[in-house]
């Protein structure tokens, strides 16, 4: 394949940007169907919705990070698997989260005020620190997913604590079970390949760095199944699922994705690692500080739009600063 984008970059730069187009529909859609293809044969052999909620879609909606960064330190572009996890968490907050706000006020449950907001601010402040010492090396990766393993037990005990309705098997026979998950799998690589390939091409033609695509185009992309979960559950005024949508996602890019791109390869410092480190860390914060300033314990229109304007100065910080 990779003989074969190489050829296609030559012919045109714009075939670039549509390959980056193409591998972000082949990333969502084998996701989905990976999800799909997963929670039907959970479900089947009697496994409960909350353990396929914590598992299977916690780790399918990150599917698109992980890909990308398993994708990118294959092929030694550690600017691109940081910032793509960074630029993630970043938009992930800013703009899906200020834009969900601005449809409608997004309101926090409790557990998200007690557990999740302070975990993913803690994510921040752990990159930022990592930040502070040249990047994350292999120690620093081991530490990001020994917390990720204690946050899911911590998750998976206090939700053993709840009742939970028995599970009805799901119909759908586990050949097709097992069709949409190798559908979702080879949806993912190609998209992944794809993606990256095609981002350090265009970094590389237009003479910025793979930093800058990572923060901007590629986390954008992978974003999109959190902004769509997060914009559909606001126009159906569910707007609680989005916060919960976002820390989950920002919790799991952190200590996961990140972790495991980590031990895999040495994570190096690049020019604005502190200051986007200091944006995700920043990002939850104020939703920290919003939801624990008014009564309703929400995100008011008001303040997704801040969100929105912060963003925005930060993005125009970054591109003047190449």
């Amino acid at each position: 394949m990779i003989g074969i984008l190489d050829t296609w970059f030559s012919v045109s730069p714009w075939i670039g940007v549509g390959l980056i187009v193409i591998g972000f529909v082949a990333l969502v859609k084998g996701a989905d169907c990976l999800v799909d293809g997963a929670s039907a044969l959970a479900r089947r052999f009697g496994i409960s919705d909350l353990v396929i909620g914590l598992t299977v879609v916690a780790f399918g909606t990150s599917m698109p990070e992980f890909v990308v960064n398993m994708v990118s330190v294959s092929e030694g572009s550690t600017d691109l698997a940081i910032t793509n996890v960074l630029g993630s968490n970043i938009i992930n907050t800013f703009v899906i989260l200020g834009l969900t706000a601005v449809v409608y006020p997004v309101v926090s449950q409790r557990s998200s005020r007690l557990w999740d907001i302070p975990v993913a601010t803690a994510a921040g402040l752990l990159v930022l620190a990592f930040a502070w010492t040249g990047g994350i090396g292999r120690w620093e990766a081991a530490v990001l997913l020994l917390v990720f393993v204690i946050y899911m037990v911590v998750i998976f005990l206090q939700s053993r604590k709840q009742d939970v309705e028995d599970t009805e098997v799901d119909p759908t026979p586990v050949g097709h079970a097992l069709l949409l998950i190798g559908i979702g799998i080879c949806g993912l690589v190609i998209g992944g390949e794809l993606i990256v390939k095609s981002a350090v091409h265009i970094a590389s033609d237009l003479g910025v760095s793979e930093a800058i695509i990572g923060l901007t185009v590629v986390a954008l992309g992978t974003s999109l199944p959190e902004l769509a979960t997060s914009v559909v559950a606001a126009v159906r005024m569910n707007s609680d699922i989005a916060l919960g949508n976002v820390l989950g996602s920002n919790i799991f890019n952190v200590f996961f994705v990140l972790g495991v791109s980590g031990v895999i390869r040495t994570l190096p410092a690049y020019d604005g690692f502190v200051v986007d480190s200091l944006m995700v860390a920043l990002g939850c914060l104020l939703v920290w500080v919003f939801v624990q300033t008014n009564s309703k314990k929400e995100v008011k229109r008001w303040e997704g739009a801040f969100l929105l304007i912060v963003y925005a100065g930060y993005l125009t910080y970054r591109l003047m600063t190449l």
